[in-house]
């Protein structure tokens, strides 16, 4: 099925008889294998509204993330969270969508210093498991107000509701990159030198380990003064460090952004949120090939087909989630981080909430 409306989208989900499967460009194999009829996204696109003066951006939740970026660009903007790309990774085909991103809260490596895809998102439309149109700040319905529905669609996976429209708080894209890239490094020391440049006033907006072990750190800003900070950082850091520009600068960053090291790789691929105190310590007992981003906040994590990498690393504070694995694996395992009573509790009132029937996407987070 694929509606070319958002009142096509409603009368389908409100006559459903059984599970969807939520999809928008299909690159997003994220969560518990689930059956049933294919709902997707891909006929509601457009951009609705886009005032580039006010850095604001509406746009249909099926529409190809690459034409937003294009007519971004045009203009000298661009999404802040600079959100992943996971074909690579997954090896899948088709084009990511606007709705697909917001639904998995896709954030970069310049989440550090922008925050993420919710932090940027302003408002939401969606249909909800009944079929009801939902719109942020609009239609009051009795069993939604109060709650935060921007925050509450970014990250939800298609379990609470179908998006149809979202939008976003934009900014201008900066005049000069550089991006300063050590020698191989160890966990321990990348993550002492990544909260060093964080916690300088050289407004570091990514800060990453690569899988070859090299720690990178970009600045961004009109070319004076992106020379001056990144002299007065190496200086501040000491040490010698590789300076990347423009192109090269921005491919590295790509490279971290989409975890493309391990894209080729054979395994399953683990995605760790974690205090960056504590990720050299998780890193020795994953004891495999890790790409740490977000100061050492984010692990991306290669390990053998199969292998349950929650349960071999033990009790740690964070989240850990399988990412890429076969459907047999991703069947087996708790895919994302269990949660404690009382926040599953929670999880499941929501999703009595706004889908009772239980018809989108039952199951996929578990």
């Amino acid at each position: 099925m694929r509606p070319l409306s958002e009142e096509e989208l409603s009368e389908m989900v409100r006559s459903a008889q059984g599970p969807m499967v939520v999809r928008g460009g299909g690159t997003r194999a994220v969560g518990r294998p689930v059956a049933g009829e294919v709902l997707e996204t891909r006929g509601l696109s457009g951009i609705t509204l886009y005032e580039p003066g006010a850095l604001t951006l509406v746009v249909q939740a099926g529409t190809p993330l690459a034409e937003v970026e294009a007519v971004l660009a045009k203009e000298g903007q661009r999404l802040p969270f600079e959100p992943m790309d996971m074909r690579a990774l997954l090896g899948r085909e088709g084009a990511p969508t606007v709705g697909g991103m917001v639904a998995a809260n896709a954030s970069g490596p310049r989440r550090v210093q922008a925050g993420a895809c919710r932090d940027s998102l302003i408002g939401v439309r969606f249909v909800d498991g009944s079929g009801v149109i939902v719109k942020n700040g609009g239609r009051v319905m009795k069993n939604v107000t109060g709650y935060d529905l921007v925050k509450l669609m970014a990250g939800s996976w298609g379990t609470l509701g179908v998006l149809s429209e979202c939008s976003f708080k934009l900014l201008p894209v900066p005049a000069a990159e550089a991006t300063l890239v050590s020698a191989e490094v160890s966990p321990a020391e990348a993550v002492r030198l990544m909260s060093q440049a964080l916690g300088t006033p050289f407004e570091v907006n990514g800060a990453a380990r690569g899988a070859d072990g090299r720690v990178a750190l970009r600045i961004e800003g009109f070319a004076e003064q992106v020379s001056y900070r990144g002299a007065a950082l190496r200086a501040a850091l000491g040490g010698d460090w590789e300076v990347l520009e423009r192109d090269a600068s921005a491919d590295l960053w790509r490279d971290i952004r989409d975890v493309r090291g391990f894209a080729d790789q054979p395994g399953d691929v683990w995605r760790l949120s974690v205090r960056p105190s504590e990720a050299p310590d998780l890193v020795a007992r994953a004891e495999c090939p890790v790409v740490m981003d977000w100061g050492g906040g984010l692990i991306w994590a290669l390990v053998a087909e199969g292998r349950d990498l929650r349960a071999s690393l033990g009790a740690f504070k964070g989240y850990a989630t399988l990412i890429r694995g076969s459907e047999a694996t991703r069947a087996a395992l708790p895919v994302f981080q269990p949660e404690a009573a009382p926040v599953a509790a929670l999880a499941q009132g929501l999703r009595a909430r706004f889908d009772p029937r239980g018809v989108l996407n039952p199951g996929l987070m578990g």
